[in-house]
């Protein structure tokens, strides 16, 4: 019977016994699912371990592909989350710039209020005590200086009275680290101040400088006998910058352009630092500083009068073999390719922070050709003052005092030499070596000069020397003129008053000119107002603005190498006494163009611009 059970299959031995072996049956169903025979047991068991061993295999290739899927969806959260970053920072950081740079100056404001508490004061006590000396000298009849007999310039008015008229009393920052150089930026920063404090006489005028080793007293007398400029003593001050060594190219042997960039921003903080001006203006073409006044003041309208771009086209094309300037042919190669990329990505930042400044003046048609084409596209007009969004404004030139002083007749001819004078200040871009050079070329080819049969020519090179870069350039012309033998007819004149330049113009029959693009060339005009027949540079302001035709007739002789201006020095100096005194009189008519009036006309239109923009700016709520 228990045979029977046994072998009547898995039913029977369930359903009928509840012994032992019905436990051991049923635990045998629930592992393997049926009943095995006892001689199978042993397969069994090793189909066990099998089967454990496939299962515990596909647990474990589970395991692993959930941990690759959960490490990819962490990389592609954390790729998202960058992107995310960069859009969000994209979208607020601009915003977050101008939150930042709002506080800032927020706390500059505050940390000046003293210093222009301080500088309100100085100028009422200076203004009387001018004043009572003023009244003193006209008692005792002495001689007065020209502030009160010079007319003050007419701009137009506000509109309905406002405050843009004579009564206007802000604040204007000129920065200019570099004012006491003397050369023909400053005579432009003198210049406006002058017709600034003209149109608006209780307006002060605050000058940032990096020239610790003069005072006011000394800047204002070598306005005085340098550019015969007559400042308001009360109404003009000076700050003194501490950091005006970040401009300087001698700190950045690298990477040039951007470290004076850089340092340019340093300099407008040191400034801001010492005071806020109600109106900014750079007069000196430090164009990122002007931005980064716009940042931290949006309500302190910003002006740029520029002599020269930081960076052209022109410059960029300068880099390929046979381009001229002082960086002609340097890219090529690697490091060539690698300095144009720099350029040409400087280049775009020098276009964005041209697009903030809200008044840009050029100097010249040259300087503004080339402003408009990288500024122009990116320029968002802030204000809709002016028709013009950027001005010619012509440098001023003492014309009219070099006219009263030389006189241009057959007697004056009298008095002048074959002598060709340079006024120019001695750095690089002003190639005075190209000068030597065609000076010794023209020498070399035993010239024949009838109007000057007994006389030797003679080169009269008359620049300002700012430093030790700039002597060191000196003495390194006077080895080169040793070298090419020709040094007994090559003058050096360094930092000459203006008494002294005119009686070398007076005297001189040839100027020239021999920097490459120059922006404009005051120089250049002085000639002209002289009587000088002008050898200059076939480019920049002196070619399109300066030397042109007059009444069709010619005014000068333009030229690009040494060969050139040799032959410019010839033909200059062979002219019959007839054809040198039209000449002379073509160039004194086209200076008249340039006059110090025509310069303050123009200066106070975009001035008057400024004002209206900070007043409105001021009243916003």
């Amino acid at each position: 019977m228990r045979d029977a059970r046994a072998s009547s299959g898995p039913f029977l031995l369930f359903c009928g016994s509840s012994s032992p072996a019905r436990k051991e049956a049923w635990t045998r169903i629930q592992t393997v699912g049926f009943i095995i025979p006892p001689h199978l047991t042993n397969h069994v068991t090793s189909s066990n371990r099998l089967s454990k061993h496939f299962s515990t295999s596909r647990f474990s290739l589970s395991s692993s592909t959930r941990t690759a899927v959960s490490s990819s969806m962490i990389f592609l959260a954390a790729f998202l989350a960058l992107i995310l970053s960069i859009v969000l920072s994209l979208v607020f950081l601009p915003r977050s710039l101008r939150f930042g740079g709002e506080l800032l100056g927020r706390y500059l404001r505050r940390a000046s209020r003293t210093r222009r508490e301080l500088l309100l004061s100085r100028v009422n006590t200076e203004q009387r005590a001018y004043e009572a000396d003023h009244k003193a000298k006209r008692d005792h009849g002495e001689e007065d200086d020209d502030w009160e007999e010079v007319e003050a310039y007419k701009v137009g008015s506000a509109e309905n009275g406002g405050k843009a008229d004579r009564d206007w009393s802000g604040v204007v920052g000129f920065l200019h680290p570099f004012c006491n150089a003397g050369g023909g930026g400053e005579r432009v920063l003198w210049a406006a101040i002058r017709a600034t404090q003209k149109r608006w006489p209780e307006a002060i005028c605050v000058v940032y400088t990096g020239d610790h080793d003069v005072n006011k007293d000394d800047i204002l007398k070598r306005v005085k006998d340098r550019f015969n400029i007559h400042l308001h003593p009360p109404t003009v001050h000076f700050l003194y910058l501490t950091t005006r060594h970040y401009v300087l190219s001698s700190t950045w042997p690298r990477f040039t352009l951007l470290g004076q960039s850089i340092g340019s921003v340093i300099l407008a903080y040191d400034a801001f630092s010492l005071l806020v001006p109600d109106i900014f203006v750079d007069t000196m073409g430090y164009a990122f500083s002007l931005a980064f006044s716009s940042l931290l003041f949006p309500t302190v309208p910003t002006g740029a009068y520029v002599h020269y771009p930081t960076i052209s086209t022109d410059m960029l094309s300068s880099l390929d073999a046979g381009g001229q300037g002082i960086n002609a042919g340097t890219g090529q190669g690697y490091r060539g390719q690698a300095k144009r990329q720099y350029w040409q990505l400087f280049a775009k930042l020098y276009c964005k922070v041209g697009s903030t400044i809200d008044v840009v003046m050029t100097n010249s048609t040259w300087t503004q050709t080339h402003i408009k084409s990288l500024w122009s596209p990116y320029r968002n007009r802030r204000n809709s003052t002016t028709t013009d969004d950027i001005d010619v404004v012509f440098p001023p030139v003492a014309v009219e005092d070099v006219e009263t002083v030389i006189d241009i007749s057959p007697e004056s001819e009298k008095k002048r030499g074959p002598y060709i004078i340079y006024i120019a200040q001695f750095r690089p871009e002003k190639n005075h070596q190209l000068i030597i050079e065609a000076f010794a070329s023209f020498l070399a080819s035993n010239p024949k000069l009838p109007s000057y049969p007994d006389e030797k020519p003679k080169l009269i090179l008359i620049g300002s020397v700012r430093g030790a870069d700039d002597a060191t350039r000196v003495y390194n012309y006077r080895l080169l003129a040793h070298e090419l033998n020709i040094k007994n007819q090559v003058e050096f004149v360094c930092d000459a008053k203006w008494p002294e330049m005119l009686d070398w113009m007076q005297r001189s029959s040839v100027g020239v000119n021999g920097m490459w693009n120059e922006h404009f060339g005051i120089g250049v005009v002085e000639y002209q107002a002289a009587g000088l027949v002008s050898v200059v540079n076939n480019s920049g302001g002196p070619k399109l603005d300066i030397v042109v035709k007059i009444d069709g007739k010619p005014t000068g002789f333009h030229a690009s190498t040494a060969a050139e201006y040799a032959d410019g020095f010839q033909q200059a100096l062979s002219l019959s006494p007839d054809e040198t005194l039209a000449m002379r009189h073509r160039a004194r008519a086209s200076a008249g163009r340039f006059t110090d009036q025509g310069f303050a006309d123009k200066w106070l239109q975009n001035m008057d611009t400024l004002i209206k923009l900070q007043i409105s700016r001021s009243v916003r709520p």
